[in-house]
């Protein structure tokens, strides 16, 4: 799908009255009656979709900030494209009769604003222990100048004279099949009953404006990959003094490079060399609260799990309750060895033997320095 703005030929700071002269000149223009031309209906019914989301500023504001996704539901919802355009047609060919689709009632009491969604990545320690973070969020605000009625300072809204305050019109439709009369949205008022004779030179009379917020956000520890912060009211402003939606923060956590998270298990691996398997020793490792002294037990058999208590993830909701770090230990055979390694493991396989345990080595010297070194 195009972008609206270009499949309009407009701005994307253009106001309403530009939009509505580009949508009728290019209506007209490509009008299934009126352009025979292949592809014609399908501009025709792209163009009426185009202008009915940029007509109203509530899904203008959401087209701008996610594109067709910010539509929700109504970008996929049939043929309401065509009812948008084929409606305001009527507007553009029949001097005043039109509307963005049938049948809705009057609109003119508050509404509430439209809840939003903002996607956030952050580092995986920040997933971890939590972290207060700033974001700026593009959203409807009301206007301040006019507070939210959209018409001057001494002046305000009233009683539509198209449809007399109902918010709907009627209109008789020929086809080859016959009459038929349709109810459509007031195209004068959109839908509330009443207009805006003198506008406000802020918002346009739509008593509502977008602006680019900052807002400090508080992630809590214990977070995840698909976690859903709720920031009550902070979605877009509500029209005619109605409350505002939400904001919702959905968040993606980047993966670490040496640790993995499984629930509140924070899982990693360590190599280590078949002496220090053998005979044990101390290591360091990665863990979310930095480098660790791990030990590594005489006798360690590859594949072991080592664990580290209270080394993994802080619940949500109940930081204090953590999960452990469960360590895989691989180790590492030498691929190769010295001469002098090689006599003394071929002593020691002796050694172990039937037949070597029956002859005594003189070799202790060496074995102590080979294995006692680890």
């Amino acid at each position: 799908m195009a972008d609206y703005y270009d499949l309009l030929g407009v701005s994307r700071d253009a106001d309403s009255d530009t939009l509505k002269r580009a949508y009728r000149r290019l209506a007209r223009q490509y009008h299934p009656d009126i352009n025979k031309d292949p592809g014609a209906e399908d501009r025709f019914k792209e163009i009426g979709r185009a202008y009915e989301v940029l007509s109203d500023p509530q899904t203008r504001g959401r087209y701008d900030q996610f594109g067709e996704a910010g539509l929700g539901g109504a970008a996929g919802m049939p043929d309401m494209g065509d009812m948008g355009g084929f409606a305001d047609l009527f507007e553009t060919f029949f001097s005043g009769f039109g509307g963005s689709g049938g049948g809705r009632s009057r609109r003119g009491g508050p509404q509430q604003g439209d809840d939003l969604r903002y996607d956030l990545k952050i580092e995986f320690e920040q997933a971890v222990f939590g972290q207060e973070r700033e974001i700026k969020v593009p959203h409807l605000e009301t206007c301040d100048v006019c507070s939210g009625s959209g018409a001057k300072a001494g002046s305000g809204p009233t009683t539509c004279t198209t449809c007399g305050g109902v918010g709907q019109v009627r209109r008789a439709t020929r086809t080859p099949f016959g009459s038929f009369t349709q109810v459509a949205e007031c195209p004068n008022c959109d839908g509330n009953g009443q207009v805006i004779a003198d506008p406000c030179g802020s918002c346009g009379g739509k008593g509502v404006h977008q602006v680019r917020k900052k807002l400090r956000i508080n992630i809590p520890a214990g977070v995840d990959t698909g976690t859903r912060l709720r920031v009550a009211g902070e979605g877009n402003a509500g029209l005619r003094g109605g409350p505002s939606g939400d904001l919702y923060v959905f968040l993606t956590v980047k993966n670490h490079s040496k640790l993995r998270r499984d629930g509140l298990t924070v899982l990693s691996e360590v190599n280590v060399s078949y002496l220090q398997a053998i005979l044990g020793d101390i290591i360091e490792v990665d863990t979310v609260d930095g480098i660790t002294s791990l030990e590594i037990p005489a006798g360690t058999q590859p594949n072991a799990v080592l664990i580290l208590e209270n080394k993994g993830i802080p619940k949500l909701g109940n930081p204090v309750a953590r999960g452990n770090q469960c360590i895989s230990v691989n180790v590492k055979l030498p691929t190769r060895i010295s001469m002098e390694e090689r006599g003394l493991l071929e002593d020691l396989a002796g050694h172990h033997s039937a037949k070597g345990k029956q002859h005594h080595h003189h070799n202790s010297g060496l074995f102590a320095r080979l294995f006692g070194n680890k």
